[in-house]
Parts: structure tokens; sequence; C-alpha cells
């Protein structure tokens, strides 16, 4: 399948007035070349040493027989199943390649104990774990590890036989894994986490659970001359130019699946954009949108559509009645594409694309209450067994369920958006996600839904640092039974309540409307928290 982008309306206006002066900038050459300087002085420091991914073909076909001999090696000693601690680019790449191949891989993206505790029952003795972390130091991935190496070692498996550790070189966890005798893939430490997909953070977990990634890298090389040359058909300049450079500007990108051919590329399309884009008061907040979501066909005029068709979306190609981006291709050639344009995008919003300033400031908060563990904030009321909680200006005009959801929605402004943040078990309780489409039917304005916490490592900063239209629902959960993180002061649901807890107070800090719904027995609580949005 080669690859085709098409645009129409606005989009096609914008690619019109910005591709041609980003061409005689040598944008998408400099791009390739890795200068530091195409992005501002201010983002100079960064962008030298986070435009490694622009060369992660080359760099990781060496891998590629490394982790071939490694999958043989665990087949070899009965390892069947592939288990990935990982959270935002780390573990949302590896899905989206693992989905897309039709193989099995338990993506472990979340500290909710219940979640937790179902990984750890499931094939343990027949399974490996990857930890992937970049900083070597997420807390999230490092808990992960403790508890599966309790868990081996508890099931009489030594753990430097069943952990594989993806991580930067000179990391803390690269110095001690390595001591503990566990294999370890260095990955380019000059590639950020949401940019990594072709490299060890995307090809190790996706290869030993039996992924060919060697066509993957096939797929990216073939689109990797069109983007390093400076013509106006470039496709990474064609997409960022259209989802950037809209006059007015459409802040909001619904993207949409129209195929099947890549399955979960719009949740791992969406923390790219979010975390590079989303700063400094501005940014693209991506939408992921089902193909009958309400926001389609509503003609708002902040939201410009994207959807990714495969060979039976051909004819969409041949009309020119369309305000839609269209694009097709192969998975590894749509990677490195959107890396492109975000990486332009960035340019042409005049912010660094590489940095992520509002992401840590969810984490402090959330170490302090780790710290000091205070006693949860009483609720405001309790209705069907739904604990509410909330910013002043939400719950002070509340009295039930109903209309704390309606004093939310009325604090959404005309260009404004409704996040949706589920700290939930995503495994036993898919079915939240339907209030994405309800709540989207009901406010008329662009709805995201986001896990948590694995949220706050990619759309998190978008919601601090991008424009101050947010009003945010915080749905959590009383864990049915806690689960210990060996040799650790704190359990995993201390620390996912800690985690939705201080992303709640940062928000509040920044003058966000923030409704938290806590759910004391999810089974019964959702068909509740349902009728009340209806």
């Amino acid at each position: 399948m080669s690859f085709r982008i098409s645009v129409g309306g606005a989009a096609a206006d914008a690619v019109r007035r910005a591709v041609p002066a980003l061409a005689a900038d040598l944008v998408a050459s400099g791009i390739t070349a890795q200068d530091p300087a195409l992005w501002g002085a201010a983002a100079e420091d960064e962008a030298s040493k986070r435009l490694g991914w622009t060369e992660a073909v080359a760099i990781s076909r060496p891998l590629v027989a490394e982790i071939e001999a490694l999958r043989v090696e665990l087949e070899a000693a009965g390892v069947d199943h592939i288990v990935l601690g990982g959270m935002g680019g780390s573990s949302l790449a590896p899905e989206v390649i693992t989905r897309t191949a039709r193989i099995d891989l338990t993506v472990l993206d979340s500290t909710e104990p219940g979640q937790v505790r179902a990984a750890l029952a499931d094939r343990l003795t027949t399974t490996a774990l990857v930890i992937s972390s970049k900083s070597g130091s997420t807390v999230e991935t490092d808990s992960q590890r403790r508890v599966y190496e309790q868990a081996f070692r508890d099931a009489g498996i030594d753990p430097a036989s069943r952990i594989v550790i993806v991580t930067d070189p000179g990391s803390p966890l690269d110095e001690s894994a390595r001591a503990a005798g566990y294999r370890v893939f260095n990955a380019d430490p000059n590639v950020g986490g949401r940019y990594s997909a072709l490299t060890a953070f995307g090809l190790v977990p996706s290869g030993l659970a039996g992924v060919d990634i060697s066509e993957i890298l096939d797929e990216a090389e073939t689109i990797e001359l069109s983007l390093a040359i400076d013509t106006e058909d470039n496709p990474g300049l064609v997409l960022g130019a259209a989802i950037a450079a809209t006059s007015p500007f459409r802040d909001k990108l619904g993207i949409v699946a129209d195929g099947t051919h890549i399955v979960g590329f719009a949740d791992w399309a969406e923390q790219l954009i979010a975390e590079s884009t989303g700063k400094d008061g501005t940014g693209i907040l991506p939408v992921v949108l089902e193909t009958t979501a309400p926001e389609l066909g509503a003609g708002l005029p902040d939201l410009q559509i994207v959807r990714l068709v495969d060979d039976a979306g051909e004819e969409l190609f041949r009309r020119d009645d369309s305000s839609d981006i269209l694009v097709s291709g192969t998975l590894g050639a749509q990677l490195l594409v959107w890396e492109y344009a975000t990486a332009v995008a960035g340019r042409l919003l005049g912010i660094n694309p590489f940095d992520q300033p509002d992401v840590e400031s969810a984490k402090i908060a959330a170490r302090g209450l780790l710290d000091a563990r205070p006693a949860p904030e009483p609720a405001a009321f309790v209705a069907d067994g739904i604990e509410v909680r909330g910013t002043p200006e939400v719950i002070g005009a509340s009295s039930d369920l109903a209309s704390a959801i309606e004093v939310l929605l009325e604090e959404l402004p005309s260009n404004g958006y409704l996040s949706i943040q589920a700290y939930v078990d995503r495994v036993a309780h898919p079915e939240l996600a339907q209030l994405r489409d309800l709540l989207a039917a009901r406010a008329g304005r662009p709805v995201t839904f986001g896990w948590g916490p694995r949220f706050l490592h990619s759309t998190g900063q978008f919601h601090k640092g991008g424009p101050a239209v947010g009003v945010f629902l915080q749905i959590t959960q009383t864990p049915v039974a806690d689960l210990a993180i060996p040799e650790r002061p704190f359990s995993f649901g201390e620390l996912i309540a800690a985690q939705a807890s201080g992303d709640a107070s940062v928000l509040a800090e920044h003058g966000r409307p923030v409704l938290t719904l806590t759910l004391t027995d999810p089974a019964a609580n959702i068909p509740a928290l349902v009728d009340a949005v209806g």
C-alpha cells in the first residue's frame, strides 16, 4: 500500500499557504539533518537531543536480530505470553503495532490494583515481562517491575530469566537491571518517548510478542526519502500544515479510523500530538473518534477531521467535496509521517514540540500526596453509591449526580472541550468508555476519553499547558482489594489515588473546572452514571 494524503476545505487552504514557505525554508531536510534551530532559540537545547527518531530505521536494524534471537530463546524456555509494563509512548506504540498485526500482547499501563492483579494471574508461569522506561525512574513501571519480581520468585522462577528491560543507557534502571542480571536493550537517548515507536521501545515488546518488526521498518523506509526532500508534496509538510495552519485555526483534530488495517493508531497519534503541541497556551487537541461519533457532521468550526482509510476507502480520494484530511498507508509509514508532521506543526505553532513542561507538575503533586498520605477529602455528597467531589464552581451548584454533570457542562465554553479521565480498571470495565459518545451528544462539543494514569504521560500535558478551555470529568474507583508494592511504603491503590488527586489539584490550580466521581462499586455505579448522563 503506497502512502497517500488528500486535503480539502480549510486544510487545503492551509497547505497552499504554508507548505511553499516550509519547503523554501528547507524544513523537511532540516528535520532529517537534525537541525535543532528550526524551532527557535528557546527550543534549541532540547531539540539538539531529541531528533534521533529521524534515523530510527537505520539505527534499529541491528536490534531486529537480537530481538528475534531472544524470542526464540524465550519460546524454548516455554514462554508464550509477553506483558509490557510501560506508560505513554512506551506502551501505545507497541499496542498499535501488535493490535494491527493481530498478535497477543498484554499492555499493563495502569496502577489500578485490580488491573495489575489480573495481569499477574494471567499465565504467569509462561510469561515474560518487558519493562520500558526511558528515564528509568518512572514510578508506574518501577512498581510493575517490583510486583512481578515478587510474583516470579513466589512461583519459583528466577526473575532474571523472565524480565527484559528497555531504557536509555546510563539510566538508574539500566544500571540496576544489569547488576541484577536482566537482559537490557538500550534505546537511542536522542529520541523522546512519544517519538520512539520505531526504536527499541516500540520494537522490543512487539518483536518478542511475535510481530515481524523488520516489516515495520521496511514500511517506514519506503517513505523516508519523500519526507526528507523539500518539495510541496512532501507528506510530512502537507500533513503538518493541514493540522496546524488552518485560518481561523482549528485547534481540535478529530482522528477517525475508517478501516481495519491499522488498529489503535488514533490513540498513539493522540499522545504524540497532544504532548508535543499542548503548551504555552496553544496546541492541537486530538480527539479519538469512532465512525459514529456525534462530532462527525456536526459542523464544529474548530474541529478538523482526519480519516485514516485503507484500500476499501480508496473512492474517498476521488471526492472533491470533502473538507476532511484523508490519509492512507502502511503502519510503519504512518508512524514516521505523523512524527514529521508533528515536528512541522510545532514550528508552525511557534512552540517546542520536544518538551513537556507541564507533565512534571502532576507527578510532583502525586509524590507529595504519597509522602504525606492525608486522609481523603470528604465527599461533597454521595449519590447512587458514587462519591462526588469537585472544584467549588461545580460542587457549589450541585445537589445530585445529574445536576453535578449539568453544572460541569455549563462551565464548558463555546470553544472548549470536555475531558473524561477514567482511573478505572479498563480491562474489567471497558463499558465506561461509552460515556464519551453520550456526553459528546449532550454537550455538542468535542469530548476526549483517557484511561488514567496513562494519559498523564500524553494528553496530560495539553490539559495544563494548552488553551484554558477544558472542563474535566475525573472518574476513580475504590479498589475491591488493594495490592502491595514490594519494598515501597505505598500500595497500588494509594499510588493511583495520589495520581488522580494530584492531577485534579494541578488542574484546579490552573483554573480548570473538575468534577470527580468515585465509584465504590463499579458494576452497580456505572449503569447509574450512564443514566445520569443520558
